[in-house]
């Protein structure tokens, strides 16, 4: 009785720590939360969700062609889609925004009091890292955002990191094969990343010991691995070579081709490595700090291997698309941003006591930058309350009309010809699409049969610059032929110059939808039927 009446002394102290941890993620999950909470659907939210959903409901968008294509993060699908069978997709979008912020705010908070530890540094450096990211990546990769596969890839790779700077070699491996499980190319940076920065430790442990841990990391990275692998599996070496050629040059050279990088945002990337370099060497040089800085500089020689790719190996060549259709520069650009908000961070901790004044200037300073990029962002989002999936569009109400009817009056397994820079017909509507631009398969035949259909239905205009940009301008001849010859019932275009097709649904002047005759009646010959 008397032992158990004991109060221990730390109690107190540990329930005002776990207040202060769970005040600390609750306000970087507000940054999060700031910097990220656009309406739906975010640009890659109907490419990502319209495949998880359909994984779960193959009758949902059963003609699809992009749903119908082999699938890249089935863990994503497998863990997160479930959802969709009791959510509408904006309610999907919006729980895995909110799931994946708060396992992201947990792992930064986590991370930043390993280096930094001190209440509130980690609400500075998560506001000062999403400000830097926005600004000053250079192949356009983005952390926080819609829902997608690599969100959830990259809460565990900053789970990971903080174990690894706190010399858990072991539960570092476990997290970053997590990772890759969920994104290969996220995850499986990551593990290149930390093997540089255990070379580069003079205290890591031996092989021997992580060897355990190693392949435990290995086998929960094997279905992103494998997943990764069927893609291209016995593929026919010419149609890999044009699908690495459709992939990199044709679709995804803003991303991986760094002549096609806009020059302002090297620029501003090469000077945030710059800066990244003199905060590491005034940094405190503490081993967790060293094994940070191992890590990031495995990500910019990373990128530093793909700018070589690009300048060295003749452009275009077999060899160069096979090569820069890896991402690079993705890491680079989210933990350059990354070592800067925690290195300045150290410093400025540093300086609290040893040169306050300074120590008071760089925390203004850093305050200014990070509150001015949220109040950007707020007003931004102000300026434009609409989904940036939908920022092409100039008369949304129009086009929500076409879709909500489209949604109620047509067959579930109607198949669609959509504009080409369409993302959100299928996410409204729930119909199957014959092709988009955004929507590129991920395996080798898909990405040639995605190239095929998009040079069939959206020829280059007559001056050889550019692809039309309306339906309308094929023509309905054209159309019926289209349809024909990918299944399509059903035409979404511009509402002017009006065609000789069945015009139905809501007549407005932005938008129609015509039928296209029966597929079954084709070359029967006749007049075609008049608009409505």
């Amino acid at each position: 009785m008397c032992s158990s009446a004991i109060v221990d002394p730390q109690m107190p102290r540990r329930g005002w720590r776990r207040w202060w941890v769970a005040a600390e993620i609750g306000l970087i999950f507000l940054v999060f939360f700031i910097q990220g909470a656009w309406p739906a659907p975010e640009a890659n939210e109907p490419h990502y969700l319209s495949k998880a959903k359909h994984y779960w409901d193959a009758s949902w968008c059963a003609k699809d062609f992009f749903c119908g294509t082999a699938d890249a993060h089935q863990v994503f699908y497998f863990t997160f889609g479930w959802l969709s069978l009791w959510m509408p997709l904006p309610a999907l979008a919006w729980c895995g925004r909110l799931l994946t912020w708060g396992l992201l705010a947990c792992a930064w908070q986590r991370l930043s009091r390993a280096l930094v530890p001190r209440p509130l540094y980690a609400v500075l450096s998560a506001a000062l890292f999403v400000a830097l990211n926005e600004h000053c990546q250079m192949s356009g990769e983005w952390v926080i955002g819609g829902v997608e596969a690599k969100g959830f890839a990259y809460a565990l790779v900053l789970f990971g990191l903080a174990a690894l700077v706190k010399n858990h070699w072991g539960r570092a491996c476990l997290l970053f094969g997590a990772a890759s499980s969920f994104h290969v190319i996220v995850g499986g940076w990551s593990v290149v990343a930390a093997s540089i920065a255990w070379l580069a430790s003079s205290d890591r442990p031996p092989l021997k010991q992580i060897i355990l841990p190693l392949s435990g990391g290995l086998l929960l990275a094997l279905p992103g691995l494998l997943g990764a692998l069927t893609l291209t599996w016995n593929a026919d070496p010419r149609m890999l070579s044009e699908a690495n050629r459709i992939y990199v040059l044709e679709r995804l050279s803003h991303h991986l081709v760094p002549q096609h990088f806009q020059a302002q945002s090297i620029v501003r990337h090469l000077a945030l490595v710059a800066a990244l370099v003199i905060l590491a060497w005034f940094a405190p040089a503490d081993v967790r700090q060293r094994r940070l800085r191992g890590f990031v500089a495995g990500a910019v020689g990373l990128a530093a291997i793909g700018m070589a790719i690009g300048v060295l190996i003749p452009p275009e060549s077999d060899l160069s698309n096979a090569l820069l259709r890896y991402y690079w520069f993705r890491l680079s650009d989210v933990m350059v941003p990354l070592g800067v908000a925690l290195f300045f961070c150290s410093i400025l901790l540093r300086w609290q006591t040893a040169r306050p004044t300074w120590h008071m200037a760089a925390l203004v300073a850093a305050m200014l930058l990070a509150s001015g990029h949220m109040s950007e962002t707020i007003w931004q989002r102000q300026l434009q309350l609409r989904p940036r999936s939908e920022e092409g569009i100039l008369r949304l109400a129009a086009w929500r009309d076409i879709c909500d009817w489209a949604a109620v009056e047509t067959p579930t397994d109607a198949v669609f010809l959509v504009p080409r820079l369409a993302q959100t017909f299928r996410w409204y509507a729930g119909r199957a699409e014959v092709v988009t631009y955004k929507d590129i398969p991920q395996d080798a035949a898909g990405v040639v049969e995605w190239w095929r259909r998009i040079e069939r239905i959206y020829p280059l205009a007559s001056d050889g610059g550019s692809r039309h940009k309306s339906l309308v301008e094929q023509g309905s001849q054209r159309l019926r032929e289209l349809g024909a010859e990918f299944g399509a019932d059903y035409v979404v275009t511009a509402a002017d110059p009006p065609l000789t097709l069945e015009r139905v649904g809501p007549i407005n002047s932005s938008f129609a939808i015509y039928r296209l005759p029966d597929r079954s009646t084709q070359g029967e010959g006749g007049p075609p039927r008049t608009s409505e």
